[in-house]
């Protein structure tokens, strides 16, 4: 068979030359160029072709990091289960050792009764009949006076016996029981324990509502969130994790609340303070939903009637201070002048994006987490630069949004890592020593150490506190997301009284709630407002030595002070420099107050005379 030159494109194949006349009417091309040009279509086809491996192997990477944490997350869990059926063992172990000492207890002292008792009656029961017998034997012999003495003491003796006092009725019952209501703990055993998850993807997954786009200045805006697994199907079913982040066009973060409806839909609220464009961030497991992040414009409300005096005038919604400055200067003295600020926008040092926690530490240092930097940086109580430290990561000893920091007796340092979802702690020098709440914490926001050194934990996902010792160790846990008083609504920071009762900011609910150790509601205080003691989300807490307590007020862009019953004392005068957005604060060595003001990217120092 000869091979043509040609190639017919009809057919798509070489003609011999016994098939040209076949395919006569066809178009055909030189096969020289057919070669070519298909050489060059399959050459385009590998290019595109080779530009999905990269693809391919980024998505690799991150299936394996989803599958490392889901592991990591099973061998927590694990260890939960294991450590927390080993607790109710030793309970229900020493619940059992305190029944079966109480029963010996209560055996045996009626049993000493009892006893006590039959030994008398045998003791009667012998001496009667030993007397019977021999007055028996006395009356069969022969009456003589030789046997008149002994018959005159035995009729004494068998009057003292005829009048002798026998306890013939039991001095003790035989009542032993055991009321063991077994039904509620099996049904409570039998519910024990849950294990959480969702099939929902963030790739599936899409946001409604007129919050997505634009909201007014301050009045909350919403936004639904519909959670959809891997086809496009509707989770029916709620504790998904999900973030949610306003930032302004300075970079800085508003904070709002996710509410959970247990059907696969999610809400978010959020209030921002100011106009402008902003951008709205919506992530389920670390990852942006469809069309996130939104574009967000948020505009003035329109003028409003207010009465005021009988006359009704109008007012923009917007002219409202809220700033209130403190009219008691001249007869407390918590408040003075601003000596210094530090800091400003950047990612260098010494400058900050989205500045959250600050702490202060007995040698003269402030610590501050720089949430978007992902580090914390140190400085000298007058504000000079020393070191900073953290990396970016999601591997333990890496830094992902930290929010809260702490300084423990021993020096140590630990920061609530946000997105990580633990706990990090680091030596003075900033070298990582352990992580811990690694499978328990949701959002870990604020830190603080009580007097006891146990580590405080505020998760303001969970809506919870949690107690943990240095090693890692759970004590205890207390609170849900609710507005009852056990109970949070995106909750902060915490400070710790030399009572060792435990302070925190309540964010969404607008106060201040102070517990005992083991959680018990000791005191709460404050309301949503704008007047002396109210807040408009509080935040940054801390405690002096007189138990009084300083708190940031969030919306209201102040710091209040309140006496250890919560009743309101003053504000410090911000007025010199006004705080825009305050965080985190802390008390520091020489007898000032350090605010996070995450709105200026700074931080302040006022002086606090006590």
């Amino acid at each position: 068979m000869q091979v043509a030159d040609v190639f017919c494109s009809t057919c798509e194949c070489a003609l011999c030359s016994d098939c040209v006349p076949e395919h006569e009417q066809h178009p055909k091309v030189p096969l020289s160029q057919a070669l070519e040009q298909h050489r060059s279509l399959l050459q385009e086809r590998l290019g595109a072709v080779q530009t999905r491996l990269p693809q391919i192997s980024d998505a690799l990477s991150f299936v394996k990091e989803i599958l490392h944490q889901l592991t990591s997350q099973r061998g927590s869990i694990e260890e939960d289960i294991q450590s927390s059926f080993e607790d109710l063992h030793k309970q229900l172990d020493v619940r059992k050792s305190v029944l079966l000492m109480e029963l010996e207890v209560t055996y045996g002292l009626k049993q000493k009764v009892l006893q006590a008792q039959i030994d008398r009656l045998l003791r009667g029961d012998e001496d009667i009949s030993s007397v019977c017998t021999q007055t028996e034997e006395a009356l069969a012999g022969e009456a003589c006076a030789a046997n008149l003495q002994v018959e005159r003491d035995l009729g004494e003796r068998l009057g003292e016996l005829a009048h002798l006092c026998i306890p013939s009725q039991p001095e003790e019952n035989d009542q032993l029981d055991l009321i063991l209501e077994t039904d509620g703990l099996r049904k409570s055993i039998h519910n024990l324990g849950t294990i959480l998850t969702t099939s929902a993807v963030a790739s599936q997954s899409e946001a409604m509502g007129a919050g997505l786009e634009q909201s007014i200045v301050g009045h909350p805006a919403s936004v639904t969130i519909v959670t959809r697994d891997k086809s496009g199907g509707a989770c029916k079913s709620g504790n998904a994790i999900l973030s949610a982040e306003v930032f302004t066009p300075d970079g800085s973060i508003i904070d709002g609340e996710i509410v959970d409806h247990k059907n696969g839909t999610y809400e978010f609220v959020y209030t921002v303070p100011k106009e402008g464009d902003f951008s709205l961030a919506l992530r389920l497991y670390n990852q942006h939903i469809k069309g996130s992040p939104f574009k967000l414009k948020v505009i003035r409300a329109s003028e409003v009637e207010v009465e005021v005096g009988g006359v009704v005038r109008t007012e923009c919604q917007d002219c409202r201070p809220v700033q209130q400055q403190c009219s008691c200067q001249n007869r407390n003295p918590n408040f003075c002048e601003c000596p210094f600020s530090s800091g400003t926008k950047g990612r260098n040092k010494g400058e900050f994006t989205n500045l959250q926690g600050v702490a202060a530490s007995s040698i003269g240092r402030i610590l501050i987490a720089d949430s978007n930097n992902q580090c914390v940086q140190i400085f000298s109580n007058e504000g000079g630069f020393k070191s900073r430290f953290g990396v970016r990561g999601r591997t333990p000893g890496q830094l992902q949004r930290p929010t809260g920091v702490a300084v423990h007796p021993s020096g140590d340092i630990i920061i609530a890592d946000y997105d990580n979802k633990w706990v990090s702690i680091f030596t003075s020098e900033g070298k990582f020593k352990a992580k811990l709440g690694s499978g328990r914490l949701m959002g870990p926001k604020g830190v603080s150490v009580d007097q006891n050194g146990h580590v405080i934990v505020v998760d303001n996902k969970a809506c919870t506190v949690f107690i943990f010792q240095l090693t890692g160790k759970l004590i205890t846990k207390f609170g849900s997301r609710g507005n009852g008083d056990k109970q949070f609504a995106g909750p902060h920071f915490a400070a710790v009284n030399k009572n060792n009762e435990i302070i925190i900011t309540d964010f969404h609910n607008h106060s201040v709630k102070v517990f005992t150790p083991e959680g018990e509601l000791v005191l709460k205080f404050g309301s949503n407002g704008e007047g002396n003691g109210q807040f408009n989300a509080p935040t940054g807490v801390a405690v002096d030595t007189n138990g009084n307590i300083i708190v940031a007020d969030w919306g209201n862009s102040r710091i209040q002070v309140f006496d250890g019953s919560g009743s309101f004392l003053s504000y410090i005068n911000t007025s010199a420099d006004p705080l825009y957005g305050p965080q985190g604060l802390a008390l520091t060595s020489d007898g000032h107050v350090v605010v996070a003001d995450s709105g200026n990217h700074c931080f302040k120092v006022y002086r606090y005379l006590q």
